[in-house]
């Protein structure tokens, strides 16, 4: 489990640039508020990206937006940062509640919602469109495999192609 630091001490350290703040919120939540100077990894493709490694003298602070996904995978948090690596207390929500500094943005779809929504259409023309052309069932079938590859890898094409979206960008 990460050690613990609070969102004023956080604030503090950051603007002293004694440590890098780094958001794994997905993008949907990012877009709606945001901590000035946090990176943005989301949790969904952060094992995929390169995270810089943490150093002792700037160690990486995780947060989510309540605490929960960054309690739940701390160890691989750990794992990614490469040194030494902190969470913060009660995540962004509690960050905006204490009264600091946030930018607000426009509030997109959940991107899981776009998913569901992508993945139902494309299903649901598949099928139609085994009256046109009966190869189409293929589609449907592609569909299903992506989504029980997404459910058993944690790694989803269609969210990364739904977060590149313009309406999905700050």
């Amino acid at each position: 489990m990460l050690p613990v630091i609070s969102p004023a001490e956080t604030l503090q350290k950051l603007r002293d640039g004694k440590i890098r703040l780094v958001d794994i919120r997905e993008p949907d939540e990012v877009n709606a508020v945001r901590v000035p100077g946090a990176e943005v990894a989301p949790l969904s493709v952060i094992k995929w990206t390169r995270l810089a490694p943490a150093s002792p003298d700037l160690p990486i602070v995780f947060t989510c937006n309540s605490g929960n996904r960054t309690t739940k995978q701390s160890d691989l948090l750990e794992e990614l940062a490469g040194g030494p690596a902190l969470q913060m207390e009660g995540g962004v929500s509690t960050w905006a509640k204490q009264g600091l500094p946030v930018e607000r943005g426009r509030q997109s779809m959940p991107l899981f919602r776009q998913i569901q929504i992508g993945a139902g259409a494309l299903v649901l023309l598949g099928l139609a469109g085994v009256f046109v052309w009966p190869p189409m069932i293929w589609l449907s079938a592609f569909v299903g495999a992506g989504l029980v590859f997404a459910g058993v890898t944690g790694f989803c094409g269609l969210g990364l192609l739904l977060s590149a979206m313009p309406w999905n960008k700050k």
